[in-house]
């Protein structure tokens, strides 16, 4: 019997001698239409993973995602919330035979993209076994230097075998897949996955006529900003304002619920306002905006050169992914109390597109200076760079996954 074969059966044997999973209701309904599965197998890396499940969303009508990743990681790293459940993160099945077959039966992805390393051969083989086109993603040396695989070369060789394409992160990574026999033909070196960001969408016509409005006024957007961080901000614009009288601020609270917080807050700051969700538009003696629709971010960020993203300077329930605010060319004030959006801010603050600020004085001081057009156009252009990172690997695969899904349709 070959090696590779004897490392096969060892495995499998071990797998099986594992304590047989619970029968429990899968946690979701598998809905109808396309699927596409994406196992994340290095954690930390999540963030970009999401992010690439959503560009694949956007790109194909009807397209489903599925994400696996480690079972402790399910809970403390949620999905974004997709009100059509096109996105579903859960626990990757472990390599009990049982719970393989019972994985693959209930979901029946239409391809899989295995993203870093850190394969499990029963998932990966039995997934082939059904005709499932593979794809591994953002390969890592780290990804392949398991005990297991010292123990088992053989077994990681075979399992490699069943991908149709391999890309690597570095040249160190396409060497050490060369080593284990991944084929010429079938291995290419592209970058690691990195976010890019949502283009958030927006109204035309209210993109238009707001600035119409605006005439030109400078503006700065404070979107998703905590009910302790309102005062913070509302103290802040009233700084920018001695050096920039007509300066507009748009706030968009964390909490819905809180707009009328922020009107009582700008009040006694005698500060006027508008509120867009009421149908007003701002007037020259307008100095706030107030919107509570975290659906209109997207306007806002493409009007504002300068926003500040809230729930970091005071922690609130929920945080705003920078890379969306930098994918529409507005340079970017936060705090430092960081939540899931860590290395995103950390990328865009190499690159000058984030300042960090500390306090009502640090961000007003800030938000002057950026105004001025050369400098926000600065931090926008970095931002934009930022968001290029990775766009070639992203490209590639979903084109491969459309392609792999339009050869299915066409035989079906």
């Amino acid at each position: 019997m070959a090696r590779s074969s004897l490392g096969l059966t060892a495995y499998r044997a071990l797998s099986r001698r594992a304590p047989e999973p619970p029968k429990v209701a899968p946690p979701r309904l598998r809905s109808e239409g396309e699927l596409v599965w994406i196992h994340a197998g290095e954690p930390n890396n999540l963030l970009a993973v999401q992010d690439f499940a959503l560009r694949l969303i956007n790109a194909r009508a009807g397209l489903h995602v599925l994400i696996t990743l480690p079972e402790l990681e399910t809970v403390q790293r949620p999905a974004p919330v997709r009100p059509d459940n096109t996105l579903i993160q859960i626990a990757a099945p472990s390599e009990h035979p049982d719970a393989v077959r019972a994985f693959l039966d209930h979901w029946r992805p239409d391809s899989c993209i295995w993203v870093w390393g850190g394969l499990q051969p029963n998932l990966v083989l039995d997934a082939a076994e059904r005709n499932v086109p593979l794809f591994l993603i953002d390969a890592d040396t780290r990804g392949f230097d398991a005990r297991r695989d010292r123990w088992l070369p053989a077994l990681t060789r075979r399992v490699l075998s069943k991908f149709a394409a391999v890309f690597a992160r570095s040249a160190v990574d396409h060497k050490r897949l060369n080593n284990l026999d991944v084929p010429a033909k079938k291995l290419g070196q592209i970058g690691p996955l990195l976010a890019g960001g949502q283009v958030l969408p927006c109204v035309e016509s209210d993109l238009t006529d707001l600035s119409a409005a605006m005439g030109g006024r400078p503006a700065w957007f404070a979107a998703g900003v905590s009910d302790k961080e309102i005062g913070i901000v509302l103290g802040a614009h009233k700084q920018a304002l001695r050096l920039s009288h007509r300066l507009l601020l748009i706030l968009q609270p964390e909490d819905p619920a809180k707009a009328a917080t922020v009107l009582h807050q700008a009040a006694s700051r005698n500060i006027t306002t508008a509120q867009w969700d009421d149908g007003q538009f701002p007037d020259d003696t307008t100095q706030l905006l107030i919107s509570a629709d975290a659906g209109e971010r997207g306007l806002f960020f493409r009007l504002a050169p300068v926003s500040f993203l809230g729930g970091t300077l005071v922690q609130g329930n929920h945080s705003c992914d920078p890379l969306e605010a930098a994918s529409l060319g507005s340079a970017i004030l936060y705090g430092p109390r960081l939540r899931q959006f860590m290395p995103s801010y950390s990328r865009l603050a190499a690159a000058g597109a984030a300042r960090i600020v500390n306090d009502v004085n640090a961000l007003g001081t800030a938000v002057s200076r950026l105004i001025a057009p050369d400098q926000a156009a600065a931090m926008a252009h970095a931002g934009w760079d930022v968001i290029s990172q990775g766009a070639e690997l992203t490209d590639r695969i979903i084109d491969l996954v459309q392609d792999t899904l339009d050869k299915e349709l066409s035989r079906t």
